[in-house]
């Protein structure tokens, strides 16, 4: 996996988008995420 420089999150009541991006501005990450499962990914 391409190293991600950004990381986009689409907020909602209890599910995140999140949409990362490597240095050429190409997805690399893709991933909906629970409220409650967010702070164990960034971790």
């Amino acid at each position: 996996m391409s190293e991600i420089i950004r990381i986009g999150v689409d907020t909602s009541k209890s599910v995140f988008q999140l949409h990362g991006v490597d240095a050429a501005e190409q997805p690399v990450l893709r991933k909906k995420l629970r409220r409650r499962d967010m702070l164990a990914f960034f971790a």
